[in-house]
């Protein structure tokens, strides 16, 4: 990702490479939200079907969020078994 900074510098930012876990992690906490989040609101304040079907897009940044900030300890068991 590259930031353009005063008088035309830019500057490269680099973040480290997701690993298999961090993807697991991420997908058990996507799954996790979808069944124990918030509901979809019905009736007037509702956001109808378009709501509906972005609502997995919205677990899925949420849980990439959570993942980035917690760790699960999944590595540490994937180093156990091994």
């Amino acid at each position: 990702m590259e930031r353009v900074l005063a008088a035309g510098t830019a500057c490269t930012t680099t973040r480290p490479k997701p690993s298999v876990v961090d993807g697991l992690e991420q997908a058990f906490l996507a799954e996790m939200l979808k069944l124990a989040g918030p509901g979809q609101p019905t009736g007037e304040f509702g956001g109808g079907i378009g709501e509906s079907q972005f609502a997995s897009l919205l677990n899925d940044t949420y849980a990439e969020a959570i993942a980035e900030r917690i760790d699960l300890g999944f590595q540490r068991r994937n180093e156990e078994i091994e």
